[in-house]
């Protein structure tokens, strides 16, 4: 019987963060990864290193988790004065305060010598900087690109584009294995260090399987506001990374052109960030009666609001065509119609477009918006669809821990 290993995983989202449903990947691979005979403990930040907190998914944390935190402060919050604070501060990102704390914390966990392998996880740059450190102790180090580092045209701030890329660099240079979660970020990446193309792979993101299927034995389908049709965008949205503006635009159209059906719609943006922009770009395009902007709420909540909803919205701009958003996997196990605003040369148009009933539309053409908004107001509350995965993160765990396997033999 082979012995079991253990794997330090370097991951800054993790509970009590709220805000990234980045976090159910490193959450859900420290929960499953002893099912296939690999231990973890973690090493991430102190609570008070996130914007915003919540203590639900700390329930679901195993009873045995071993959690190191390292103190971490944001720049934009902790070191700042009168708002302003130094940009070395803040590159590669604004917890670059946790390398140093993290690193010593790290050391003396790898001296124990329990320890097979390293496992970091983007888009915290910082972790990967942490993930190299550690990694010149012997032990192989696995990089985890949830999203692609430095590609053309980001980060826009060319000196942090360059810490970027100093990061990546090192990635690309001592890991032993790359994880990307979509095809087109391993191909570009195997593109751009052909002399690491061999050791790159892809673990695609997913769903929580067992908070789904919990909300599924529930029965709650039924719809939020019944006789409204409610599009349901959950989680944080971004001025550029998912610009908005021609959604809210489309909006607009709809009410100047067939009022009937824009009356019907209710636009639901659960925890998107930023309320007082989101809030005066819905009055700049008069559809305020349309907006709704609601907090955030526990993790079983959210995913229950997004059984309910008439349609589940993702938004995703070109800069980012190398990604798929997690959002998407947990859109698509609740068999609700999916309205995908993207770029058509992107990952995402690829992947949503292979769901069952999903629309996609370019996300900066308010026409085209407005005509497929049309479309599904008009057809009203349509049936679920087919899940196509319902493995979820279980299947993921499992490629991954061959893939540790695999880099230890």
């Amino acid at each position: 019987m082979t012995s079991r290993r253990r794997l330090l995983m370097v991951a800054f989202h993790f509970p009590p963060h709220a805000g990234s449903s980045g976090i159910q990947r490193s959450l859900r691979f420290a929960q499953q990864l002893p099912e296939h005979g690999w231990d973890v403990e973690v090493l991430t930040v102190t609570p008070d290193a996130y914007e915003s907190r919540r203590a639900d998914l700390l329930a679901e944390l195993p009873a045995d988790l071993r959690i190191h935190r390292a103190l971490a402060l944001d720049a934009k919050r902790q070191l700042s004065i009168a708002g302003r604070y130094p940009g070395f501060l803040a590159r590669p990102d604004r917890w670059r305060s946790w390398y140093w704390p993290a690193v010593l914390k790290g050391r003396r966990l790898l001296a124990t010598g329990r320890f097979d392998a390293i496992w970091s996880t983007f888009p915290i740059a910082t972790a990967h900087r942490i993930g190299a450190t550690l990694a010149r102790g012997k032990r192989p180090w696995i990089a985890d690109l949830r999203d692609p580092m430095a590609h053309d045209g980001y980060p826009r701030d060319p000196a942090t584009w360059r810490a970027y890329h100093a990061v990546e660099r090192k990635v690309f240079a001592r890991a032993a294995r790359v994880v990307t979660v979509t095809p087109g970020c391993a191909d570009y990446y195997a593109a751009r260090y052909p002399e690491a193309a061999a050791r790159i792979r892809v673990i695609r993101n997913a769903h929580d399987e067992n908070a789904f299927a919990a909300i599924e034995a529930r029965g709650a389908r039924t719809p939020l506001e019944p006789g409204v049709f409610t599009l349901l965008h959950s989680g944080l949205i971004y001025p550029w990374e998912r610009d908005p503006g021609a959604l809210f635009n489309g909006i607009g159209l709809l009410r100047q052109r067939q009022p009937e059906l824009a009356d019907k719609l209710q636009l639901r943006l659960r925890a998107p960030g930023d309320s007082g922009w989101l809030e005066a770009l819905a009055r700049q395009h008069g559809i305020e009666q349309q907006v709704r902007i609601l907090p955030a709420l526990p993790f079983a909540e959210a995913v229950e609001e997004m059984y309910r909803a008439d349609a589940l919205l993702l938004l995703q701009a070109a800069n980012c065509n190398l990604q798929i958003p997690a959002k998407l996997y947990e859109y698509a196990r609740c068999a609700r119609p999916v309205l995908a605003l993207t770029d058509p040369a992107g990952d995402t148009w690829r992947e949503a477009a292979t769901l069952d009933g999903a629309r996609c539309a370019d996300i900066t053409d308010a026409e085209a918006i407005a005509a497929t908004l049309a479309g599904m107001i008009g057809r009203g509350r349509e049936a679920d669809r087919q899940v196509p995965d319902r493995a979820g993160f279980s299947d993921r765990t499992a490629l991954l821990a061959r893939l540790l396997d695999e880099t230890l033999a």
